[in-house]
């Protein structure tokens, strides 16, 4: 049985349930290893089962390991782990409250009774919180990753580029060098679209003195990156030298705080406290930064609201940002690991502002 499951089989055994079942696809990764896309993980205090369909059952007896593998009836997938709790005289029954679609509960709840069901809320989801040196590796990798693509799109950066373009650069490029995948839909934004903090690529074309922002990561073997950068065209104003060392200094100043036993929030605060002292507070208006691994954004946060204590080997992003409507926008974002007196940057592409 595996270190992970067994964590589970502690949770549950504090909150007295018989048995917890896994059905999202990045749980049921971490807990198993198993990359297809059906299946169930069943824990009790005791035991642990796979549950999938007739196309993954010999993907499952490679892939998953010290765990019992059950075929599921594919008319009555329900009825399945229904006997097999009652095979075991299993009641109770924990389900991801936040990753259950109603069709599920519902199914659930016509199978088992609504008493035998109780919706868990981050349960295994805090245990992925504290990475393990594997998966903080993999995570480094592609970022690394990242770090190769941005190097390689700057050349390719020119008026009269769409941020459509820059943006399949930069896919094509992580790809070839070995990504799964893209952790999320890619942000080109540039000129006066730059201030909008979520600027998918569009078909604009970059001008000269335009800002860009590039916000971008891909996935290696499971696990997500995450960057961003800023730079600009042609030729920078003073207005925008001065704009991106503000949000440069206020990402250096968080990062130089972060350490083992610090709150999320008071990080975050840290970093308006940059932007409240130059008068631009009101410029920034999401969080300072999340968690990743798995998927691309998970919990803690550097947020004005997260309560969690850092803990060592947590990672998360580090993204300061000041949007101007109208105007334009900037940010900066690396990937950090939590340590015990301080933090270790994942993201090695260079911070000063480039003019490409």
């Amino acid at each position: 049985m595996t270190m992970r499951i067994q964590g589970v089989q502690e949770k549950i055994k504090a909150l007295d349930l018989d048995a917890f079942l896994v059905t999202s696809a990045e749980n049921r990764r971490y807990l198993t290893g198993f990359t297809g896309t059906s299946g169930w993980v069943l824990i009790t205090q005791k035991d642990a089962f796979f549950f999938t369909d007739f196309r993954y059952i010999e993907q499952a007896q490679k892939q998953v390991k010290d765990l019992q593998i059950i075929k599921l009836d594919q008319f009555s997938p329900y009825l399945s782990l229904r006997q097999k709790m009652e095979d075991l005289d299993l009641y109770t029954l924990g389900i991801e409250s936040e990753r259950c679609t109603i069709s599920d509960f519902m199914a659930l709840k016509n199978q088992f009774g609504t008493k035998a069901i109780q919706p868990q809320n981050g349960l295994i989801e805090e245990l992925r919180m504290v990475k393990s040196p594997e998966e903080i590796a993999l995570i480094a990798q592609a970022e690394k990753i990242g770090d190769e693509a941005f190097a390689h799109v700057l050349p390719f950066i020119k008026p009269g580029v769409s941020e459509l373009e820059i943006a399949m650069e930069l896919e094509f490029f992580m790809r070839r060098k070995g990504a799964d995948g893209l952790s999320f839909t890619s942000i080109v934004a540039s000129g006066v679209r730059s201030a909008m903090p979520h600027g998918v690529a569009s078909e604009k074309k970059i001008a000269v003195g335009d800002f860009v922002t590039m916000d971008f990561g891909c996935v290696y073997q499971g696990y997500c990156s995450d960057m961003t950068r800023t730079v600009v065209v042609g030729k920078a104003d003073e207005q925008q030298k001065k704009v991106y060392a503000l949000v440069q200094k206020a990402q250096q100043v968080a990062i130089n705080s972060i350490k083992a036993g610090v709150i999320g929030k008071d990080i975050d605060n840290i970093c308006r406290s940059v932007f409240r002292e130059a008068g631009v507070l009101g410029y920034f208006g999401h969080g300072l930064g999340h968690s990743l691994g798995l998927e691309v954004h998970e919990e803690p946060r550097f947020s004005t609201k997260d309560q969690h204590i850092m803990k060592e080997n947590m990672v998360l992003s580090v993204e300061p940002g000041l949007y101007f409507p109208n105007w334009g926008g900037v940010r900066i974002e690396d990937i950090v690991v939590i340590k015990q007196d301080g933090c270790e940057n994942l993201t090695h592409s260079p911070k000063e502002l480039l003019i490409v």
